[in-house]
């Protein structure tokens, strides 16, 4: 299928430009994480800095390919990609590789590939394709219950390949329900469950079930005290406590030893700077020994001798931290930020449904990953362990968030066709 505009006449040139720069400044910080004086070329592709180039190299490839491609395949074959990316989440699970815990891997010589990092963009493609239907109501039950199907099914399996961080990325999501019509009623009560769940683990359940009582007391003043108000006040006021006293058996009973240990170390509740608070805790002694400019190119002595673990992937903010500091912090964070707007501001001129609903789900997940991984560098968040975009190390991240971002990019060149 060929188009007749020209294959780079449209394309939004502020995207691909923040790519590059986010791309080739992760680059170099993974260069300073994992530096090794014997290897000092950072073309030498023995080590982590020369296999990212090889990366770098072939997402810039892909990238090509991708706006060479028909922007009408995407929309035509975005079930199939979606069920393709099922089928390898299935796979991995039987024949797949177990790395740092989780069984996510496929095992290629010594490469892996991770057919999580690849189930975001085919994700996004289906929902963007099936919000893009005819008679979608998102009021309509079955308009609710598709979309939680499409996300429920990679979010579960690769829960059972116990990469939790991956999966929580679906919740994400939610922004581009609530830009299709959802309700604002639902981004509350998310907000209010997660409130609910943290001030339960940090002063006890029956502290919190008090203040519900009295918020709902506080309520019968402010609302009409008729008869179906009052039920519905009631009904709420025992789901809230009903959840409420779910919170600690599902924190003792589902979560792992090492996830509950950096939940408590985060809320305060346990001080293990030698075990699960020790990643964080020598983040934030390398981000906040950098002061306002850094302490130079290759000086970290936190990144020179190795006391942040993981450093090139999950913890690769704190490099720039260290080397940068204040002043290169807040140039990445600017970058993030300018391209999240820009992905918005883009996807928001796009003349179809799918175009517009696939840019909110690339924003979406961009920004997931974007703050929950800083928030896990300063103590913020919990340690879920995801990668930040174009930045950590890795082959199978990098080439699937250039695809989410190229796949947009393609898309917007055809923004006055409906697809």
């Amino acid at each position: 299928m060929r188009e007749r505009n020209p294959i780079f006449g449209d394309i939004d040139w502020t995207l691909i430009l923040l790519y590059l720069a986010l791309v080739l400044i992760g680059w170099v910080n993974i260069y300073a994480a994992v530096y090794n004086e014997a290897h000092s070329s950072i073309l030498d592709l023995s080590q982590s800095y020369g296999k990212q180039m090889i990366w770098i190299l072939t997402s810039l490839f892909i990238g090509l390919v991708i706006l060479l491609t028909d922007a009408r395949f995407f929309s035509t074959f975005a079930f199939l990609i979606y069920g393709v990316t099922i089928l390898l989440l299935i796979g991995v699970l039987a024949v797949g590789s177990t790395i740092s815990g989780s069984k996510s891997w496929f095992q290629i010589g010594s490469y892996g590939l991770q057919p999580a990092e690849f189930a975001k963009f085919a994700t996004n493609l289906a929902l963007a394709r099936f919000f893009s239907g005819q008679h979608i109501d998102v009021k309509d039950f079955r308009t609710k219950f598709i979309p939680l199907l499409i996300l429920g099914a990679p979010a579960l399996l690769i829960l059972l390949q116990n990469d939790t961080g991956s999966a929580l990325v679906y919740s994400s999501f939610v922004l581009v329900l609530y830009r299709m019509g959802l309700s604002g009623n639902y981004l509350l009560a998310g907000v209010m469950i997660g409130v609910f769940a943290l001030s339960t683990l940090m002063v006890g359940q029956y502290w919190v079930m008090g203040f519900v009582g009295l918020l709902a007391g506080a309520l019968l003043f402010f609302i009409k005290r008729n008869r179906s108000n009052i039920i519905n006040l009631i009904g709420l006021l025992l789901l809230t406590v009903g959840f409420i006293y779910s919170v600690d058996y599902a924190f003792d009973n589902f979560l792992g030893d090492h996830q509950k240990s950096r939940i408590e170390v985060l809320l305060g509740k346990k001080l293990d700077l030698k075990g699960a608070g020790y990643n964080v805790n020598q983040s934030k002694i390398a981000i906040g020994s950098g002061g306002f400019i850094g302490k130079g190119f290759l000086q970290g002595t936190q990144t020179k001798y190795n006391f942040v673990p993981e450093q090139s992937t999950d913890f690769i903010f704190c490099t720039v931290g260290e080397e940068w500091g204040f002043v290169g912090t807040t140039t990445v964070i600017v970058l993030f930020v300018l391209l999240l707007m820009r992905i918005i501001k883009v996807a928001e001129r796009q003349r179809s449904t799918f175009g517009l609903l696939y840019g909110y789900g690339v924003a979406s997940i961009l920004f997931f990953h974007f703050a929950i991984n800083i928030g896990m560098t300063i103590g913020l968040v919990p340690v879920i362990g995801i990668p930040l975009p174009f930045f950590s190390y890795g082959g199978s991240s990098l080439w699937a968030f250039t695809i989410l971002l190229f796949i947009f990019i393609k898309l917007d060149t055809r923004r006055t066709a409906l697809l």
